[in-house]
């Protein structure tokens, strides 16, 4: 039998141990936002990377309101979620060049929603053919960066790709 070592999984299972309940409330509450792994705080949004990833550069804008669903969100709010997922399109398309890019919301538990009480956009790319016998049979994802580096790159490519 072969073996995958997801280190960093542990420290993430280990620290939710500790959180208030709502790991969007609690990150950025760290006042670290590299460990975070928060690339970006705006004014009502920000953007943070997906711990467990589809796919390299996947990130999730999420208010820093605690709100179960979109219809809450306030319409200033609602327009920065929108305005930087759209810079996060233009940042995944230069960085990774992919053939497509995944954006959506699963509100709800009956949607799919990991953290069903924060609503939270999903922003990825995606390539023609990126699911592979071992995540589709296996339901594991290989990846071929590591967080840290993912953290780095869209980090510096949201320098340039977001205005004020």
């Amino acid at each position: 039998m072969d073996y995958l070592w997801t280190p960093w999984r542990y420290a993430f299972v280990t620290a939710a141990e500790k959180t208030s309940g709502c790991i969007f409330c609690d990150l950025p509450k760290l006042g670290d936002d590299v460990r975070a792994r928060i690339v970006y705080r705006g004014q009502y949004c920000f953007i943070v990377l997906n711990t467990y990833p589809y796919t390299p550069g996947h990130v999730m804008v999420v208010p820093f309101a605690h709100l179960d669903e979109l219809q809450k969100l306030p319409v200033e709010a609602a327009h920065e979620m929108i305005h930087l997922s759209q810079k996060m399109e233009q940042v995944l398309r230069q960085l990774y060049k992919p053939d497509g890019v995944n954006l959506g919301m699963n509100i709800g538990k009956a949607a799919g929603a990991g953290v069903a009480g924060h609503i939270h956009m999903h922003v990825l790319p995606r390539w023609v053919a990126d699911s592979n016998f071992v995540s589709v049979v296996g339901e594991t994802r290989i990846l071929p960066e590591t967080l840290d580096i993912t953290y780095e790159r869209i980090r510096g490519g949201l320098k340039s790709a977001v205005s004020p």
